[in-house]
């Protein structure tokens, strides 16, 4: 009997020494979300709805262009502190056939009338950040109608339907939304109350919120087409409202506004080509930063290391200043975009880095006033289909609700992307008529060898610096675009100082090491929304698949497609 038991205990152990993997106890984990994994196309937003709304429109054959602008249109109504129909859009649209990736340019320019001899003649040295000169006309329409025409297989009328639907019965609001749904310092702008408190009541989480004006303004679209918004019935009704505000705004100035396809800019971080799209946007800054980072060695130093992160908000710092200082709308003057990208200027950048010491003066202290950010309430959502089409989609307000400010039936309010103009004559980003503004918000993409991957993460001038650490997250660090996407981050809102946010899920002791070399931490929750928030999908062409990750800082969730699956006969 010893001797039975003897050989059984020999033998468990030898067992379990060599387990299989199905009994084997699972891996540490280190995200809180699973990735999306499937055959079939997939739609990553910020709302759940509008995700769904997308993955609805591949299932009735659309393609990933079709999801995205359904879903965004989902997203103006249930996110429209963020985005909507009264704010700008800018795509990457990556064609998986032709490997070519395109880029869409929506966002809109001022009045004809609007230039800075206009404003002295009426005495104005400051534009009101709230105020009627800091609409510029709404790009997002016509963003839509150049995606449709160019990439897309669905009408206005099929892709526009669902956010009609919850427009006019209605949809309970979510947990982060209920949060933040009413900005009080605009209730006294006209028509929002009556738009976003029906009833003079605040929508809570839970309550069914309504908007039959935005859904009548998207029947509109729907039944016209972009001349539904730009010319005819609601563009008058627009323009005779911002007339009414005093601004400058003309029916021409709606009816002649054009998107513009543009050619991405990019660099190579580490073997990866990263994609953005070119100025008037920021986008040039992230490409700048991954110029100055790839010069250290970022896997050695550790995942939100203190060497990692000084690396970052230095590079940050070094790229951001080049931005402010030469980027604005290239219609109106050259950008040195080739220069701003070089390798050269990246190691010359980068040798501009103390390991030990943070800069705390790299741009001149009065511009910091100027460009601190006004405004980070935009939407970025992603999605892609079977065949491997990828859209990267960004869409914006600027601040919560913009101006806050809304035309009479519309049910939407006007962005105040005007306000990041400079009133300084001479400088790439003063202001000027028919000319768009610097602009913030930027989608992006990256690729190498068979994976192609659309991101892109919202939040004003935190769009760029969280660009570059998602992309140091996938390529330095190992991470899915799920882990990318969670990961604790950093966020600096101003230009110049040695001030910075950061979630406090990186080590307390990193911190410590971070302030000894300078850097003054403003220490945030764990998933703090000033970091913006971001989706992610990826295409892994040679297996056939896509994956998908969803920032949990906002209601977002990624949703696949639902494959059409035949019944099954009953009889055996």
């Amino acid at each position: 009997m010893k001797l039975l038991c003897a050989v059984l205990l020999i033998s468990f152990g030898a067992f379990a020494q060599e387990e299989s993997p199905a009994t084997a106890p699972p891996p540490g984990r280190e995200q809180a979300r699973s990735m999306i994994v499937t055959q079939y196309g997939i739609v990553a937003a910020s709302q759940f709805l509008a995700s769904q709304a997308g993955a609805k429109m591949l299932e009735a054959g659309g393609n990933a262009i079709d999801a995205a602008i359904a879903a965004n249109a989902v997203l103006g109504l249930t996110q429209p502190y963020v985005n909507g129909m009264g704010g700008d859009l800018f795509a990457i649209v990556y064609e998986a056939k032709t490997g070519k990736v395109y880029g869409l340019n929506s966002s809109g320019w001022t009045p004809k009338a609007l230039t800075l001899d206009y404003l002295k003649a009426k005495k104005i040295d400051k534009i009101d950040a709230r105020g009627v000169h800091t609409i510029t006309v709404p790009g997002c329409v016509a963003g839509w109608d150049a995606l449709r025409r160019r990439f897309g297989t669905k009408t206005f009328a099929e892709l526009l339907a669902p956010a009609v639907f919850y427009a006019e019965h209605g949809f309970p609001l979510p947990e982060m939304a209920a949060r933040g749904w009413i900005t009080q310092a605009l209730l006294k702008q006209p028509g929002y109350r009556e738009t976003y408190m029906p009833g003079g009541v605040r929508p809570r989480l839970g309550d069914t919120f309504k908007n039959p004006a935005l859904g009548e303004s998207l029947r509109q679209v729907a039944a016209k087409g972009r001349d539904g918004y730009y010319k005819g019935k609601l563009a008058e009704s627009l323009v005779k409202f911002l007339q009414g505000q005093g601004g400058a705004h003309t029916l021409e100035d709606f009816a002649e506004f054009e998107p513009e396809w543009v050619e991405p800019i990019s660099t190579t971080y580490r073997g990866w080509q990263v994609y953005e799209l070119p100025p008037n946007g920021q986008g040039v800054a992230a490409l700048s930063m991954l110029n100055i980072m790839e010069n250290f060695p970022l896997k050695d130093y550790g995942h939100n290391s203190a060497a990692a992160l000084h690396v970052m908000i230095e590079a940050k710092k070094l790229a951001y200043a080049d931005m402010e200082r030469y980027v604005g709308d290239p219609r109106f003057g050259p950008v040195p975009v080739a220069e701003m990208l070089s390798k050269d200027l990246g190691k010359r950048r980068a040798a501009l880095i103390d390991m030990d010491k943070a800069s705390c003066k790299v741009l001149p202290s009065e511009l910091s006033a100027n460009l601190d950010a006004h405004g980070r309430e935009t939407i970025y959502m992603s999605a892609i289909d079977k065949e491997g089409n990828i859209v990267s989609l960004i869409q914006s307000n600027y601040a919560g609700y913009g101006t806050g400010m809304v035309a009479p039936g519309a049910g939407f309010s006007f962005h105040n992307r005007g306000a990041g103009f400079d009133l300084e004559p001479g400088k790439p980003n003063s202001l000027a008529g028919r000319k768009r503004p610097l602009h913030t918000i930027i989608p992006a993409f990256m690729r190498k060898d068979d994976l192609a991957i659309g991101f892109g993460i919202m939040g004003g001038w935190n769009q760029s610096q969280a660009h570059a650490q998602f992309v140091a997250n996938v390529v330095d660090f190992g991470m899915n675009v799920q882990m990318a996407l969670e990961a604790a981050r950093f966020t600096k809102g101003t230009f110049g100082g040695c001030d910075v946010q950061m979630e406090t899920r990186v080590a307390e002791a990193v911190r410590q090491e971070l302030a000894r070399r300078g850097h003054v931490i403003a220490p945030l929750g764990g998933f703090s929304g000033a970091m913006g928030n971001g989706e992610a999908v990826m295409r892994d062409a040679k297996r056939g698949v896509n994956f998908a990750g969803s920032d949990p800082r906002t209601d977002g969730a990624a949703i696949p497609e639902q494959p059409a699956v035949p019944a099954l006969n009953a009889q055996r």
